[in-house]
């Protein structure tokens, strides 16, 4: 949904200087140094072919330690709900990432906020191992309905800095500053 955007969440991940600065510059210090780190450790981004079917999402994301297929949402309403078309990409997402042991994520942009407008949140996949297995704990799923549908909801969703973070910091960093409190965050195997 919405090429800028994909194409926004591409430059960041890969770790474009000028497309990293255009998204964090209305966020906190703390909040821009988080996304930075991912200039020193940038992913290859490639916008899938029929973006959006057959389980790839809009974006594959690879690194040589991890790799994930990203599917990108926008919207100016903090919730958005799946049915029909996108609850189809969700289920071949996930069966995408059973078949292949990939961490399906969603990036949920919310329009006309200030700060870190971004949400990652992960979809629930059980075949996972090692390091994917490790960070799949850390990124919240995708909230349920009260009738067990999935959806977004950018409140809950992980800040993308946050996300950065996690994926992109030496393996020597073991925590990071949240800004009143320090949150352990364990190393990746």
């Amino acid at each position: 949904m919405g090429g800028v955007y994909e194409r926004e969440l591409r430059a960041v991940l890969a770790g474009e200087l000028d497309g990293v600065r255009a998204v964090i510059r209305s966020c906190s210090e703390i909040e821009r140094a988080r996304a930075m780190q991912v200039v020193q450790r940038p992913f290859l981004v490639v916008r899938a072919p029929g973006s959006g079917s057959e389980g790839t999402g809009d974006l594959l994301v690879l690194r040589g330690d991890m790799c994930f297929p990203i599917e990108v949402k926008s919207s100016k309403s903090s919730k958005q709900y799946l049915s029909g078309r996108t609850m189809a990409q969700y289920e071949a997402l996930r069966s995408t990432g059973e078949r292949c042991g990939l961490l399906p994520l969603y990036a949920y942009r919310l329009k006309g906020v200030r700060g870190d407008s971004w949400r990652i949140m992960r979809v629930e996949v059980e075949s996972l191992t090692g390091k994917l297995r490790h960070l799949s704990r850390s990124i919240p799923k995708l909230p349920l309905t009260r009738n067990g549908t999935p959806h977004l909801d950018w409140s809950q969703g992980m800040p993308l800095h946050r996300f950065l973070a996690l994926v992109c910091r030496s393996d020597g960093a073991r925590s990071i500053d949240t800004g009143t409190s320090v949150q352990r965050i364990e190393s990746l195997p």
